[in-house]
């Protein structure tokens, strides 16, 4: 197990506690949430955005003398960031349709309960959406 997983498990425990405790405000928390979120995504762009501006770095050994040369980015990782995008940007939105469609479906059936079977496949449908950004991610791992 990597140490940093240890060492930021209280970081994390923090986060939630810190959640729990803003969302408790009501409307005012969630929007707290929702301009943290912001501000994390935005920092995220930022620092990806220098990171892929960044040359490459060269290896040094002891003496000072470059032991590997800076090589070209790896052509591969295109492939394999977009097969991230693919399947995180699709897991998070048949999240939000099952969200939508399972209180809906749960609403419905509190007052018709012969709807489950109709019901359930529309919940399904929403859901793969999230296995079409995995096929989208394997196909793209497989063409890296």
């Amino acid at each position: 197990m990597s140490i940093a997983w240890v060492a930021g498990l209280p970081l994390i425990a923090g986060a939630v506690v810190l959640a729990r405790v803003v969302t408790r405000r009501g409307r005012t928390g969630m929007f707290i949430l929702a301009g943290i979120g912001a501000v994390l995504m935005i920092g995220a762009v930022a620092l990806l955005v220098a990171a892929l501006a960044a040359g490459p770095a060269a290896a040094t050994s002891v003496s000072g003398v470059k032991a590997v040369a800076g090589a070209a980015a790896d052509p591969n990782s295109a492939a394999l960031l977009g097969a991230a995008i693919a399947v995180g940007a699709s897991t998070i939105g048949a999240g939000i349709a099952v969200a939508y469609t399972g209180a809906a479906a749960l609403a419905a059936m509190s007052e018709r309960p012969d709807l489950f079977g109709r019901t359930m496949v529309i919940v399904g449908l929403a859901e793969g959406i999230a296995i079409y950004g995995l096929v989208i991610g394997i196909i793209l791992i497989g063409k890296a």
